[in-house]
């Protein structure tokens, strides 16, 4: 008797095990990175405050970098960055990047992203939520987007960003391709 219930534990185990598989393979989705759900490409400008800029400035230190190094080695920015869709500072701003970076490389410059994409328009509303290294040295950098709220609910993919223009330390632009490839 003891066999015969251990054989049915087992075919049952076996059983609920191919229909769990099946249920993955029917309920995955399979990414194309040549074909996200949604993409668009905007520009990010970030105005550094410097002591006399306080009426423009989107962005301020909130610690002074360390003496280990110079490359900025432990300075952290916080940041409320327009988001236009054109190279223009002065275009409308269709979104708002509100977050932080860090630099954290002592031997190059090199800064660590989180923000959030706030969006409030005809167009879209909702929020995307991105992070990741910014390897400055390099051309382009890829960072992930993590999730979003409304238009953007639970998404995911990929933000990446290349250096467009550079004023000193006091202005950058970067300009963002923003790929989805979850989108709900």
């Amino acid at each position: 008797m003891g066999r015969i219930v251990y054989k049915y534990v087992i075919f049952i185990f076996f059983s609920l095990l191919i229909l769990n598989s099946f249920f993955i393979i029917a309920h995955s989705k399979n990414l194309d990175e040549k074909k996200p759900c949604k993409r668009f490409v905007l520009y990010y400008h970030d105005i550094l405050f410097n002591g006399t800029n306080a009426a423009n400035a989107t962005s301020a230190r909130v610690t002074n970098h360390t003496k280990l190094g110079n490359f900025n080695y432990g300075m952290l920015v916080v940041f409320n960055d327009p988001m236009t869709k054109d190279h223009h500072l002065l275009s409308p701003p269709v979104a708002r990047a509100q977050g932080f970076y860090f630099y954290d490389m002592k031997t190059e410059y090199n800064a660590w992203f989180s923000y959030t994409l706030i969006f409030n328009s005809t167009q879209h509303k909702g929020t995307i939520n991105i992070m990741g290294a910014d390897l400055i040295s390099e051309e382009t950098r890829d960072l992930s987007v993590v999730g979003g709220t409304g238009d953007f609910f639970m998404t995911r993919g990929i933000a990446t960003i290349r250096g467009d223009a550079i004023q000193g330390f006091d202005y950058f632009r970067l300009q963002m391709d923003i790929k989805l490839y979850e989108c709900y």
